[in-house]
């Protein structure tokens, strides 16, 4: 099964050929069919490879030469290992749900064919990501969720608005794609190759603290803080809701913004070898974390909010990453794949429901209508929110428990932020399904339960949700953390250079005391709040606190980045166009052919056609040229 890798992105692609090009051909029901089944053959192929592959070393699928120069050496190969198997599962196993979501949630959608080979090429891009054997692969991967992602953030593109948060997004991504890209040609001077094969073992003999690797990872960084939406790249993605939800689910939840983890995770010897690059990770990880959990406090349209809180779960996988907890921080994203993905699916539900009405002013008492949507909904927010036993406690806990080895204060913080993590995603609830129906009365009367087609992946998501965790039950709780010994081979040279210090089982207990004691007083001050006490947060024009204002825009990041940057670089532009391009480079070029222009105007009097005149000039040139001849000599 191993050697038939090579199909997991072949199907996918082949469905974006044929939805692509049979978009205006085939009928919507078999473009959702084919487009579905695609990812669904990929995710039984990485099922049988998953259960076929137990070895601790990584199996290289090589498929052909590829670039030779020099001594370097790029083959297409694939490498098959722990880490790869379960990305594989993610992607294509949540990748399958959404699209089968998708075939109701865009039914009535004129663009529905092109939106699913859009989605294909995405999962086919996004497989190529974490299947390369070598950081040209990642590459292309990466730059091609890039570009799916611009494709489907602007899907609507007749909306100026959203077209713009396309490009926003393009852009921020590219910022820190160069840093990658500069990072991988530092890879190839250092090491002379860019396979994993061949890095990480030279890497694994050189000393902790080493300047290039050092500055190899802070470039790698800068890659995953573009892709995984981290200070200060972390404005594109909350502007990335202008695309479909299930695009929100699909790319910013479960797969696409979980590409930085993944590189850095893959590329975990490099990492524990740079103690600086780590601390660096561990603080933008925890600042941003906080920062976007802040924000999501006050926002009002729910799709905002669970953007916001995107962001500031991949802080907690960055943070996790910073201390060297590899395994608790893709425990994570596996965790957060299945709730997030639930929670965006289930605000698709809502919005399909209210005829695509997002503000949260205009929802409530929307639990009796959409019962399933607010059951798998609730499971969903009580994962993120961390409560035992789902799943997002256990992903959590663990992070947090890493932290609290190596810094007492950054994992104050970092509970600080599960608080808010619980009281906002329960804010949302609580707005969304509890009280009165706030909307028009057109709006409640319209108001149903999404088709079997839309609430079966919530269903089997929201399960997910509730099950997903107990891959990785601590020891303390009786467990045996399956995923930790899964995930061991890929670690193993880090986890040798880290160091360890053993909690004792009362301190364990401890901090998941505080931890679940802390988000459950924040769920009870949100359910007084917004249940007991019916609060509505105001409206857009009505005047809020000062800290209320900096939440609600967004600590005023875009501003701040149009005053410092976009502004000034137009001003150079401005400055360019009309003094150096228009006056300067136009100016010299045009100068040219008119003075051509005139001085031809003149000298072409000298022509007057008059023959006597032709004879009078030559007689003169015959006497001009004598007596310089008779001066000369």
């Amino acid at each position: 099964m191993i050697d038939l890798v090579w199909l997991i992105p072949l199907f996918p692609f082949i469905g974006f050929l044929i939805c692509g090009l049979g978009r205006n051909i085939l009928p919507k029901a078999a473009i959702g069919i084919i487009a579905s089944l695609a990812v669904l053959a990929s995710f039984a192929v990485s099922l049988g490879i998953f259960f076929e592959f137990n070895g601790s070393t990584p199996a290289i699928i090589h498929l052909f030469d590829w670039i030779k120069v020099g001594n370097i050496d790029i083959p297409f190969s694939f490498q098959i290992d722990q880490l790869s198997i379960l990305m594989l599962l993610i992607i294509t196993g949540i990748g399958s749900l959404i699209h089968i979501y998708s075939t109701g949630y865009m039914s009535h959608d004129k663009g529905f064919g092109k939106f699913f080979s859009y989605l294909n090429l995405f999962i086919f891009f996004m497989l190529l990501l974490v299947l390369g054997s070598n950081y040209v692969i990642m590459f292309i991967g990466w730059e091609g969720v890039g570009l799916c992602s611009y494709l489907l953030i602007g899907f609507w593109y007749t909306n100026g608005a959203y077209a713009d948060a396309a490009k926003k997004a393009f852009i921020m991504n590219r910022i820190g794609d160069l840093g990658f890209l500069i990072g991988v040609f530092l890879i190839i001077t250092t090491f002379g190759s860019v396979s994993f094969a061949q890095i990480f073992p030279q890497a694994q003999g050189m000393v902790s603290g080493d300047a290039t690797l050092t500055l190899i990872t802070i470039l790698l960084f800068v890659g995953a803080v573009g892709k995984s939406a981290q200070l200060p790249l972390f404005t594109w993605l909350p502007d990335a809701m202008a695309g479909p939800t299930p695009v929100s689910a699909l790319i910013h939840a479960a797969t696409m913004v979980t590409a930085g983890i993944y590189m850095i995770a893959r590329s975990n010897i490099l990492f524990t070898l740079s103690p600086v690059t780590m601390s660096i990770i561990a603080v933008i990880g925890l600042a941003t974390a906080i920062v976007a959990a802040i924000i999501a406090l006050t926002q009002t349209d729910i799709k905002k909010v669970l953007a916001y809180s995107t962001v500031s779960q991949l802080g907690y996988m960055f943070l996790g990453l910073g201390v060297g907890a590899y395994t608790g921080a893709f425990f994570h994203v596996l965790t957060h794949a299945f709730f997030k993905a639930l929670l965006f699916l289930g605000a698709g539900s809502v919005i399909h429901a209210i005829s695509d009405e997002q503000d949260m002013r205009k929802m409530g008492g929307l639990k009796k209508k959409l019962p399933i949507t607010f059951f798998t909904m609730l499971m969903g927010t009580l994962a993120i929110s961390g409560l035992p036993p789902f799943a997002g406690f256990f992903s959590k806990d663990e992070i947090l428990a890493h932290v609290y080895e190596e810094n007492k204060i950054l994992w104050i913080i970092g509970v600080l932020g599960a608080m808010l993590t619980a009281f906002y995603m329960f804010r949302m609830m609580f707005l969304t399904f509890w009280g009165n129906f706030r909307g028009s009365e057109e709006q409640k009367h319209h108001l149903h339960e999404s088709p079997v087609s839309m609430t079966i992946p919530l269903i089997i998501l929201a399960i997910l949700s509730v099950v997903g965790g107990f891959i990785g039950v601590p020891e303390v709780l009786g467990g045996g953390h399956w995923l930790s010994h899964y995930l061991a081979p890929v670690f193993d040279a880090s986890t040798s250079r880290l160091s360890v210090i053993e909690l004792s089982h009362v301190t364990e207990y401890m901090l998941m005391g505080i931890s679940v004691a802390g988000v459950v007083i924040a769920i009870i001050y949100a359910y007084v709040k917004y249940v007991k006490n019916s609060h509505v947060p105001l409206a857009d024009s009505e005047e809020r606190s000062v800290l209320a204002k900096i939440s609600y825009n967004k600590f005023y990041f875009d501003e701040l980045y149009s005053a410092i940057i976009q502004k000034p670089l137009n001003v150079i532009s401005e400055f360019f166009y009309k003094i150096v391009d228009k006056a300067g480079i136009d100016g010299f070029v045009n100068g040219l052919g008119k003075g051509s222009m005139e001085a031809s105007k003149g000298l072409r009097l000298l022509q007057t056609g008059n023959v006597g005149f032709y004879i009078f000039a030559m007689v003169i040139g015959v006497l001009g040229i004598l007596i310089y001849s008779f001066f000369k000599f």
